[in-house]
């Protein structure tokens, strides 16, 4: 156990893909806790990694991974087991906003990190920001590390403005979102490098400027007054 990504865990994943069916996986339960122990010796070098990097919520490897089994109360895919390996850590304190998550996955896997589900009072906050002044965040977006890795600013968004904001607003496309979140790639071939967890953490660090801008945001008045 080493940290790393072995393709026996994509395998296994692979497998589960083509046999999502409780008799299978109870059958195969020794090749899932094998791959499981491994990723929990991954996310742990990922913890201590970015504990260096960032002030984390404390947690252990386990707490950190989202469990494989699906909850189907509310879905039409009734297929019991989660086809990826997924898992996340948040930022600690109310003063340090953002939340990073990594999804690992055959041909999909990926890092991201923001705002998925912001609060009415919070999300109202961030629009009031940014149709007030836009300057900070779209020069965060523009930044040379911000393009290397991410884009754009990705996150779902109504069709055309919200409640008390006008349509023709120059910041329109930001004031109109719900959600705000980045995201960068990853191919098998580096999942399975030896340095895959520094190269995550170096993405992490890109998305850094963002969080504390939005940090700031999340924590002060109009005014810029801590709330």
């Amino acid at each position: 156990m080493n940290g790393k990504i072995s393709k026996k865990d994509f395998q296994f994943l692979k497998d589960l893909s083509k046999n999502n069916y409780r008799e299978w996986f109870n059958d195969n339960k020794n090749q899932y806790q094998e791959s499981f122990e491994n990723i929990q010796e991954f996310a742990k070098e990922l913890l201590a990694k970015m504990g260096q990097k960032d002030q984390l919520v404390p947690m252990s490897p386990k707490q950190s991974l989202n469990r494989i089994y699906r909850d189907t109360r509310f879905s039409k895919d009734k297929t019991p087991y989660k086809n990826h390996w997924g898992g996340g850590m948040k930022r600690d304190t109310k003063l340090l906003r953002g939340g990073y998550y990594y999804h690992l996955q055959p041909g999909n896997s990926f890092v991201a990190g923001g705002f998925w589900g912001p609060n009415p009072a919070d999300l109202k906050r961030i629009r009031k920001e940014f149709e007030m002044d836009d300057r900070y965040i779209r020069e965060i977006i523009a930044a040379p590390n911000f393009q290397k890795y991410f884009g754009e600013l990705l996150g779902a968004g109504v069709k055309t403005a919200p409640r008390g904001f006008d349509v023709e607003h120059p910041s329109i496309d930001l004031i109109r979102k719900k959600q705000f979140i980045v995201r960068h790639d990853f191919t098998d071939k580096q999942v399975f490098s030896k340095d895959f967890t520094d190269q995550m953490v170096e993405v992490y660090e890109a998305m850094q400027p963002f969080f504390n801008y939005m940090s700031e945001v999340l924590t002060t008045d109009l005014n810029g007054v801590p709330i």
